[in-house]
Parts: C-alpha cells; sequence; structure tokens
C-alpha cells in the first residue's frame, strides 16, 4: 500500500536570526522568522508525511501556542514525525523537495541537507530530492523578504 502527501511551508526572513534549511545552519545576513527554529524545509517535509498517513498537519501536533516547541530544533519534529508514522505501520519511500528563495544560494548545501534528512527518515540519500529556485524577484520571496519549500512523500505499508 502506498500514499502520496504534500507538503507546503513558508516563513519570513529577518535580521537576527540563523537561517536553517534542511536540518543545516546556512550562513546568511537573515534568518527565518517562526516559533521553533523556523527550518521552512524540514516543516514542509514534516506536512507531507503526516499528509499522507492522513495525521493532520504539523501545527497540530507542534502548535505554536505550546511553549516545549518554542525554538524547537525542527529535526526533533521530522524525528517525531517518522515516529508518529511508524505507529501506524508506515515507512517513508521517498521525498521530493522545493526550496523558493533568492539568497543565498542553496547547491552547495544540499548534499549535507541529504545526509541529514535521510537518516532521520530510515532512507538511502538517493530517497531525498531537494531542488532549489528562485521567484525571478517577483513577490516577497523576490525581494527576498521570506523563504518557501515544497515537499511530497510517498510513504508505505509491507
Amino acid at each position: 500500500m502506498f500514499r502520496v502527501g504534500f507538503g507546503f511551508d513558508v516563513h519570513q526572513l529577518v535580521e537576527g536570526r540563523e537561517l536553517w534549511l534542511g536540518g543545516v545552519l546556512i550562513p546568511h545576513h537573515r534568518g527565518a522568522l517562526g516559533h521553533s527554529d523556523a527550518d521552512v524545509l524540514l516543516h514542509a517535509v514534516c506536512d507531507a508525511l503526516l499528509g499522507a498517513a492522513g495525521l493532520g498537519d504539523i501545527g497540530r501536533h507542534f502548535p505554536d501556542t505550546d511553549d516545549r516547541w518554542k525554538g524547537a530544533d525542527s529535526k526533533l519534529l521530522l524525528k517525531e514525525v517518522v515516529r508518529l508514522l511508524g505507529e501506524k505501520g508506515w515507512q517513508v519511500g521517498n521525498v521530493d523537495c522545493t526550496l523558493i528563495l533568492e539568497k543565498p544560494r542553496i547547491m552547495p548545501h544540499v548534499p549535507a541537507m541529504r545526509s541529514t534528512i535521510a537518516p532521520i527518515l530510515g532512507v538511502a540519500e538517493d530517497a531525498v530530492n531537494i531542488k532549489a529556485t528562485t521567484n525571478e524577484k517577483m513577490g516577497f520571496v523576490g525581494r527576498e523578504e521570506g523563504v518557501a519549500a515544497h515537499a511530497v512523500a510517498l510513504i508505505q505499508k509491507d
């Protein structure tokens, strides 16, 4: 049995915050604003996995009204999502992700992101695909005011 889920996340970029993407600290003069570490890529992956399993969304499991998740490392959120899937008998097949931001350039960081995410998901690195694109200087992303991510996940039961 297979299921597919889709995830999306967006965060504002601000001064004085670190930029975490795919579980990797990315050198940049601005970071994503959020209740946790605001890792849009991992949040989109969480939502894709939760959606595929019919388990709601990241806000349901890790609400920004709960101080337990304030400043949380999104790798821990992803680990919890994988645990929840396992309780229901699901395993991750693969994820395909797209980051959307003008700067910084992401491709040099993709190998580190894949090697960070794959063991959390319990998959080979080639089952974690990460792409990046700009918004061609249009909208909030184009003005470098924010960052967005899309993710698609395949989950399976034996």
